[in-house]
């Protein structure tokens, strides 16, 4: 090696760290994935991919159907986004009582057994309502159902802070079909 390259190999290791500490801190974008679910029924974006399980779910009336769960755990947070068509014999035309079904059902893992607060409204002309409360296990929750038709849809975050900029980017981006 010639007197040249090794004074480049030698100065090398205390030129890296000098460079990169003039630099800064590296920062790393966060990457969010545009996820479409099952049948095309809506579109929501994940800060990451989602594992993508089939639930088996049973109406009141005993009538099997599938449940399609997304979910990602990330930043301290998790993502659940859930679809499934609605079998025959639920009466999917009083969308008010189904989604109220959907609430009083969660509530049961809720502290105190009821939410803190419940937003009734419409999303893309379906019926939908979202709404805060705190686990048994203290964690946050914030949940948006909507029933358009025979579609159930579901988004879920739990984490610390249910109205940071996470939680709000992946409620904004449902995009129903």
């Amino acid at each position: 090696m010639s007197w040249s390259r090794r004074a480049v190999v030698a100065v090398l290791p205390f030129a890296v760290p000098a460079l990169a500490g003039a630099q800064g801190k590296l920062q790393v974008p966060d990457k969010w994935y545009r996820v479409k679910v099952e049948d095309d029924a809506f579109t929501v974006e994940m800060p990451g991919i989602p594992d993508h399980k089939i639930l088996n779910d049973v109406s009141a009336r005993g009538t099997r159907f599938a449940l399609h769960s997304y979910s990602l755990d990330a930043g301290g947070n998790s993502f659940v986004a859930q679809t499934a068509l609605y079998p025959p014999d639920v009466e999917y035309r009083e969308p008010r009582r189904l989604l109220q079904s959907a609430l009083d059902n969660r509530a049961r893992q809720l502290a105190g057994n009821k939410w803190a607060r419940t937003d009734w409204r419409e999303i893309g002309g379906a019926a939908a309502v979202e709404s805060t409360g705190t686990l048994a296990n203290g964690s946050s929750l914030r949940q948006l159902v909507v029933v358009k038709e025979q579609r159930f849809v579901s988004l879920a975050f739990m984490g610390p802070s249910v109205g940071g900029a996470d939680a709000n980017r992946f409620f904004q981006s449902l995009k129903l079909a």
